[in-house]
């Protein structure tokens, strides 16, 4: 009885303490100050920004292209024989200019047949002339005149003009009219034996070279002219039609530190499929001084065409193709502007109110809502103000 009595005692006890304890632990723990819990700070970020505000701008437009010859041609022999040398040597890379002899396709044969004929049309005037005196007095000085003017190493004189059809049945008669057209068609043909240069320019490539043989059709060389170029700009649709006719261009090179002076003298009526843009052609004059060289890239700078109440801004501030970042009451705010024309780096744009605050940089994870502020109008309270400023200072100046 005494042993469970015991054992009671010390149960109790023992549960009295451990309540004791805890009692007193909650005891204390409600005594403690609860921590003063601070509202949660937000994070402020800084950005770029300004009033949106709208002008005239004008904006030009640059792009790359590649220059060519105004004119390429293909030397083709009218005649058939050798050929032989002109003034210009007959390689590829050599200089000609307009007029000069490029080559002549032995024209000796052709030569002697057409003085051949001109003797017997001399002949025949000789023995036509008599009977012109005695039957046609007033026509005989004309036609003497005539058969004076001609010489076997020129071209034949005009043939007299006469309004008397008697004069003419007579000369029909003696076959003087079939005769001198025939002459013409060989002193035509003759003439196709010598290849003069149609234009300033050199040749780009050879195909039958002095010593040669060519027939009627053969090509013997292919040129191009190189005193008047044209440079080939591709743009795309959007940026082509700001660009107009007889605009004046101004042309540079990332090589060669000069520029030229060119105009757009036609602009395609058409896309190109792979690459959807529209070719601007510019004409440009070679310079003495710089050498233009078809082949040669350029960069051509368009003068820009005025654009009524518009902003510029950098095209990396703008997300989603049309939305950029507005700050009101010092948060984010996603506004969609109108773009009117897209630059290398920057855009032409209108759809805002004037003198909202536009953000001008790239911002990385944000969203609306976030607060901001504007780099370069921060609050003045935020910063310390100067000691000869401070009227706590002023007041323990005092006090000492």
């Amino acid at each position: 009885m005494r042993k469970i009595d015991r054992r009671i005692v010390i149960v109790a006890a023992l549960v009295f303490t451990i309540g004791l304890a805890y009692g007193l632990m909650k005891f204390l723990i409600e005594q403690k100050e609860s921590p003063q819990r601070l509202p949660p700070v937000e994070a402020k970020r800084y950005v770029k920004a300004r009033e949106v505000k709208y002008e005239t701008i004008v904006s030009p437009v640059s792009a790359p292209g590649r220059l060519s010859s105004i004119s390429k041609v293909d030397i083709i022999a009218e005649a058939s024989g050798k050929i032989e040398k002109g003034t210009i040597p007959l390689k590829k890379g050599a200089r000609f200019s307009e007029g000069d002899l490029l080559f002549t396709i032995y024209p000796d044969e052709a030569s002697l047949a057409l003085k051949a004929r001109k003797s017997q049309f001399l002949n025949t005037l000789a023995n036509l002339l008599p009977d012109l005196q005695v039957d046609y007095p007033d026509e005989a000085p004309v036609f003497k005149e005539f058969f004076n003017a001609i010489h076997l190493d020129k071209p034949l004189p005009q043939l007299p003009v006469t309004t008397s059809e008697q004069i003419r049945i007579f000369l029909a008669s003696r076959n003087i009219l079939s005769e001198y057209y025939g002459i013409r068609k060989d002193e035509l043909q003759l003439s196709r034996h010598s290849v003069r240069a149609p234009f300033n320019g050199t040749y780009t490539d050879v195909i039958m070279e002095a010593g040669a043989y060519a027939n009627v059709g053969s090509r013997v060389a292919h040129a191009i002219q190189t005193d008047i170029l044209e440079l080939e700009v591709p743009l795309s649709t959007f940026d082509a039609q700001w660009v107009k006719i007889g605009d004046e261009v101004t042309v540079t090179s990332n090589t060669r530190k000069f520029e030229w002076k060119g105009q757009v003298i036609r602009k395609n009526l058409f896309v190109d499929e792979n690459t959807q843009s529209q070719g601007i052609f510019v004409r440009l004059k070679n310079h003495t001084k710089a050498t233009l060289l078809a082949g040669e890239y350029l960069i051509a700078h368009f003068p820009g065409h005025p654009v009524q109440n518009a902003m510029e801004m950098e095209r990396n501030a703008v997300f989603n193709s049309n939305e950029v970042f507005t700050i009101i009451d010092g948060r984010l705010k996603k506004r969609t502007i109108h773009i009117i024309k897209v630059n290398e780096s920057t855009l032409i744009f209108n759809g805002l109110n004037e003198r909202e605050l536009l953000v001008e940089q790239p911002l990385i994870n944000v969203s609306e809502g976030t607060m901001v502020e504007v780099l370069g109008k921060e609050n003045p309270s935020s910063s310390a103000l100067p000691r000869d400023k401070n009227p706590e200072g002023k007041k323990n100046k005092k006090n000492n």
